[in-house]
C-alpha cells in the first residue's frame, strides 16, 4: 500500500513495478478544489447503469458510468457500447490540468461513480484495440479513497495496491495495460461514493 502525504502537486511517486510505468500524484488537486470538482460532477453527470453479460448471465454493473470525449468515437467494451457526449464545464479543466503534467491530449474520459463499498470495477487490463499500443491511462480520484489492485498476468506471484485518495492523480502508461491486470474491489465497509475519471486517446 502506499500512502505519502506531500503539499505540492508537482510531487509524485514511481513505484518500482515489473512491466509497469506508474506515477502517482496523491495531491493533485487542492482538498477545497477536490470537493468542489466532487460536487458538480456528482450533482451534473448524466450517469447511467449498463447491463453486463458474465458466463452467459445478465447482471447490472456494479457502478455507474457515463463516457465523454472530444469527438465522436464510441467505446466498447464488455460488450458494452458508449457514446460520448462532449467536454465542457469543470470536466474540461479537470482534463486540461491533466493533460499539463502527463503532456498529452486526450480524446476521450470514461466516468465511473461508486456509489458505495457494494461498487466494484473486476479485474482487467484496458488494453482495447481502439486504444493503441502502450496506452497511456490517467485515472483521477475524487470522494472516498479506494484501494486499487495491480496483479501481474503471467508472475502470480507480483501483487501491489495503492490508496487512491480524494484530489489524486494516477497514470498507467508504458506495457502497465499488456502485462498486469487492475480492479478496484468491493468493501464491506460503509463508505461515500468515490468518482473515478480515466482520461484516454482512443484512435
Amino acid at each position: 500500500m502506499i500512502r505519502i502525504d506531500v503539499n505540492n502537486d508537482s510531487e509524485s511517486i514511481k513505484p518500482a513495478l515489473k512491466d509497469a510505468e506508474l506515477i502517482y500524484y496523491p495531491h493533485f488537486f487542492s482538498e477545497n478544489k477536490a470537493d468542489q470538482y466532487f460536487k458538480y460532477l456528482l450533482n451534473n453527470v448524466p450517469w447511467q447503469q449498463d447491463d453486463i453479460r458474465v458466463y452467459g448471465k445478465t447482471f447490472k454493473q456494479p457502478r455507474l458510468t457515463s463516457f465523454y470525449a472530444s469527438n465522436t468515437k464510441v467505446y466498447s467494451y464488455s460488450n458494452i457500447s458508449m457514446y460520448p457526449k462532449k467536454f465542457s464545464g469543470k470536466l474540461l479543466e479537470i482534463k486540461k490540468k491533466v493533460e499539463k503534467v502527463s503532456n498529452l491530449e486526450f480524446t476521450s474520459c470514461l466516468l465511473n461513480l461508486y456509489r458505495d463499498g457494494k461498487d466494484s470495477n473486476g479485474w482487467h487490463s484496458d488494453d482495447e484495440p481502439e486504444l493503441g499500443k502502450n496506452p497511456v491511462i490517467a485515472s483521477v480520484s475524487f470522494g472516498e479513497e479506494r484501494f486499487f489492485h495491480l496483479k501481474h498476468k503471467f508472475e502470480k506471484n507480483l501483487r501491489y495496491k495503492i490508496l487512491l485518495q480524494h484530489g489524486s492523480l494516477l497514470i498507467m502508461k508504458g506495457k502497465t495495460q499488456h502485462t498486469w491486470l487492475h480492479q478496484i474491489p468491493k468493501t464491506s465497509k460503509e463508505i461515500r461514493p468515490r468518482i473515478n475519471l480515466t482520461f484516454r486517446i482512443i484512435n
